[in-house]
């Protein structure tokens, strides 16, 4: 039976606190209901199409890397399991299942904490230019795709709309305060190197990566998302090689699609043709098989 896509929810008794370019957030009170549906966009644009399957990979891969990491750090994650849930939402139950949690509120920190491990996308070609990546000095002579001498975190701005801007240490610090800062960064690169070190033993290379944090009772905790296909590069161990761009399992076919058309990338967006939808919402499903042996 075909997979329902789901683009949008309307929850008219419950309060919306936003609705991003994937998940849709109500307001529960102290706690958040978090609804990820099919929608995917490109270049800052939404797209009219959604896809198969998607929201429920990217809600069960963060459950699956919420409980993976909590050596590490503390989550915003609470539950994933209907059944649980304020009975105000369960009149919903077909739009949540499987692709929603409820999460604790929190003050958002307004930083895109970015790790890369891998020389690939926009830092690639600012390397070609400059020979660094984010403004930081990289040797002479690396490859495209090619991993990193050491793992670099890169923040940027976290915009509402538009584009993140690539930003320093210096910003963060001056943004949130030295410890918080060194917090970010120490924590999002440990984060990352535990899970590319899984990851890998499971025939994935997690290239990049970015996280979000928040303040809750005075505590930095990761909220929103953590280490899909939509915020993160993963390529397949067994084709990578350096010196080229890699085949992925994110949003990157997507993209590659339209990049071959003769469009501003401004809305509206081009439809996208059926093969299109069902080879991205295989490579979303198959990135949650390899990584946890589950198939959705």
């Amino acid at each position: 039976m075909q997979e329902q896509i789901l683009l949008s929810t309307d929850f008219k008794d419950l309060k919306l606190y936003k609705r991003g370019k994937v998940r849709d957030v109500y307001d529960l009170g102290d706690n958040l209901l978090i609804v990820s549906t099919d929608r995917i966009s490109c270049f800052d644009v939404i797209l009219n199409n959604g896809i198969p399957g998607k929201g429920k990979v990217l809600t069960a891969l963060s459950c699956f890397w919420f409980e993976f990491l909590k050596d590490i750090t503390p989550c915003h994650f609470l539950t994933c399991d209907i059944n649980s849930y304020p009975r105000q939402l369960q009149k919903y139950k077909n739009d949540l299942l499987g692709r929603s949690m409820l999460v604790k509120k929190t003050k958002s920190i307004p930083v895109e904490c970015v790790v890369r491990g891998y020389l690939s996308g926009s830092g690639w070609k600012e390397y070609r230019q400059k020979q660094s990546l984010c403004g930081i000095k990289l040797p002479p002579g690396l490859s495209e795709s090619q991993r990193l001498p050491e793992v670099l975190f890169t923040p940027s701005t976290k915009a509402s709309c538009g584009h993140d801007m690539n930003v320093d240490q210096k910003y963060v610090e001056e943004l949130i305060g030295g410890d918080s800062a060194d917090k970010l960064k120490d924590i999002s690169i440990a984060i990352y190197k535990k899970a590319a070190e899984f990851a890998l033993s499971r025939g994935i290379i997690i290239a990049d990566t970015k996280f979000e944090f928040g303040i809750h009772n005075d505590e930095i905790i990761l909220i929103d998302e953590a280490l899909t296909p939509d915020s993160s590069r993963f390529w397949p161990k067994d084709t990578y090689q350096p010196g080229r761009a890699q085949p992925s399992f994110d949003k990157q076919f997507v993209r590659d699609y339209l990049e071959g058309l003769n469009w501003d990338k401004n809305p509206p967006a081009p439809e996208l043709p059926p093969e299109v939808i069902q080879k991205t919402s295989e490579k979303y499903l198959q990135a949650y098989h390899s990584l946890t042996g589950i198939k959705l």
